[in-house]
């Protein structure tokens, strides 16, 4: 599909590989992106929830972003069509989400030198976690091509935590002045509300893709150590498996310790709200993070958390204000937080309370989504568009002469 010639309004293209990471992380910034009067697109790999996409309104173009595998032909492909895609219609802007299609969609931006991009840094992956030389060598390769992707004019990268940020800097993947700061995808706080903590048998729940590097298999470790040592409680992995990651668990995996025992796997659950209104405590003992909804949304609900101290969790989860924060891989001492929380409701409500307050202030959808569409603006002003909404000195100066 192209633009319609009269069209006035400007092009705003979104290329996210998983239409359903689009449909839970962005949609809220694109519908109100169309309220604002810009011409929102979409372009996902193909699946099944393109059609709530198509849906929602916005023209869907479908490109070949495989989330797993590094099968040069494949990206060369995906390179190759984005390319095309990006010179057919012309945007007048961007917005790249997560890890492929920042780097792949990145370059074909320049290569289709489209005026105006935006990547959103949403975490450093996988990649930036595993140990080991291959992993490190996988390392260099990506920072060449975040550096080809993103060191250009007319670019803005948004990071949601302060040591992406950095990381990128310090590295020089992108010019220092391209970096925004965006805390997370925000959470809509009418629908998160604060609920009185549950009574009866405690609940933790894990909310998170099964993958190794949220931390499951630490979580299972302090599930079985608490049992052993005599605490009563319930212990919940609320998520699916993520065939498309080269970290997920099995689903035998999930299944077994299920049955053993060990925690119940509630799968994917659409209706977060209702599962939050059941915990006493959410944990999540991920190894790195951009900035999770998952806690976000845990917060605004009054949930008291158990994570780690790593970049992403540390932004939302605060040592002895909402949270208490434990070293990554270690389920001894994740064992030891979640005990002290199973066992003090009083704690459990005082950090309920004060992460609701810092949702309210700092983690609003509101605010994120004016946040990103005023960098949507400054970015068509700085590479000479025109943001809907302008004001009149800027509908002046581009008015058709």
């Amino acid at each position: 599909m192209t633009r319609r010639p009269e069209t006035k309004r400007p092009l705003l293209l979104f290329t996210v590989n998983d239409a359903g990471f689009f449909l839970s992380h962005r949609l809220p910034i694109a519908q109100a992106a169309a309220a604002a009067g810009y011409d929102v697109q979409v372009a996902t790999a193909p699946g099944p929830a393109v059609a709530r996409v198509i849906a929602e309104g916005f023209a869907h173009h479908a490109v070949p972003l495989s989330r797993r595998g590094l099968n040069p032909f494949a990206e060369l492909r995906a390179l190759w069509l984005l390319t095309r895609l990006y010179r057919r219609l012309k945007p007048d802007l961007i917005h790249h989400v997560t890890i492929k299609p920042v780097l792949i969609g990145g370059i074909a931006a320049r290569l289709a030198r489209t005026p105006a991009m935006v990547s959103a840094v949403s975490g450093l992956g996988y990649v930036f976690i595993k140990p080991g030389w291959p992993a490190r060598m996988l390392r260099l390769a990506v920072r060449a091509g975040y550096r080809l992707a993103l060191r250009r004019p007319g670019a803005r990268v948004i990071f949601q935590n302060p040591d992406d940020w950095h990381e990128f800097v310090g590295q020089k993947l992108i010019d220092p002045n391209a970096a925004v700061l965006i805390k997370g995808s925000g959470v809509d706080t009418a629908q998160f509300v604060v609920r009185l903590d549950p009574e009866g048998m405690p609940l933790v729940i894990l909310p998170a893709r099964m993958l190794w590097d949220k931390g499951v298999g630490e979580f299972v470790e302090a599930a079985r150590s608490l049992r052993a040592q005599g605490f009563e409680a319930r212990f919940a992995l609320v998520g699916d498996s993520d065939p498309g990651n080269p970290t997920a668990i099995p689903e035998s995996r999930l299944r077994a310790w299920q049955d053993k025992g060990d925690v119940e796997w509630w799968g994917h659950r659409a209706d977060m709200a209702a599962v939050l209104a059941q915990a006493n405590v959410v944990c999540l003992p991920s190894y790195r993070e951009g900035l999770p909804k998952s806690l976000i949304e845990a917060a605004a609900c009054g949930c008291a958390i158990v994570a780690c101290d790593v970049p992403g969790c540390r932004e939302i989860a605060r040592h002895d204000e909402n949270a208490l924060l434990v070293p990554p891989r270690d389920p001894i001492a994740l064992a030891e937080a979640l005990r002290k929380l199973i066992a003090d409701p009083q704690l459990r409500q005082r950090m309920g309370q004060r992460g609701r307050s810092m949702v309210e202030a700092e983690f609003s959808l509101e605010r994120v989504v004016a946040e990103t569409l005023a960098t949507y603006a400054a970015l068509l002003r700085e590479t000479g568009g025109c943001a809907p909404l302008a004001t009149q000195e800027d509908s002046l100066r581009c008015s058709p002469s």
